[in-house]
């Protein structure tokens, strides 16, 4: 039986278990031996962070040609409206080539959401708004390219789901043990 591990990656930490800089990482967090992370979250995003002891699971959930689905709540410079969104729902060209379309939806801050260490820049000038974002690709730093491409910059970044497995019930620092 594989084990599993939910991390609910904080803001500033590498997803890795070394840093010669002396950054913060998983080492901080999680002390189980032989397990390794199965897809990445920058260091300036949050939220769930799978890493398991099965190669072959963690190979599914990285490999593109899976197709594994990850939603993302991304809060965003200014107050996009459905058209606003199309782009985005129908794949949007980046340097690196078109991401495939994404499932775009606009919510309201998620419930019982933590604060950030640090806090987001706020202008009284500009609003901000939370959208849903749904990938089947993994490329690096896609989410945030996708909406600065769509004249949306990214505030704040947190994985809420990868596959089935959610990030609900974990604190900033929590994991599970599946």
């Amino acid at each position: 039986m594989s084990l599993i591990v939910l991390f609910n990656k904080p803001f500033g930490v590498l997803s890795q278990f070394t840093d010669k800089n002396g950054r913060k990482t998983l080492k901080d967090y999680i002390d189980i031996p032989d397990i390794h992370v199965a897809g990445r979250l920058d260091r300036d995003s949050e939220g769930l962070l799978m890493l398991t002891d099965s190669g072959a699971l963690q190979h599914k959930i990285t490999q593109p040609k899976h197709q594994v689905s990850k939603t993302y709540w991304v809060q965003v410079e200014g107050a996009p409206q459905g058209s606003d969104l199309k782009p985005l729902r129908d794949g949007i060209n980046l340097k690196d080539g078109m991401a495939l379309p994404a499932k775009i939806e606009s919510m309201a801050e998620p419930a019982n959401l933590w604060a950030r260490d640090p806090p987001i820049r706020e202008r009284k000038s500009i609003p901000d708004s939370w959208i849903s974002v749904t990938i089947r690709e993994g490329r690096n730093r896609q989410v945030r390219r996708m909406c600065a491409a769509a004249g949306f910059p990214v505030l704040r970044l947190i994985r809420y789901r990868v596959g089935s497995w959610t990030l609900d019930g974990l604190e900033p620092g929590q994991y599970a043990e599946l």
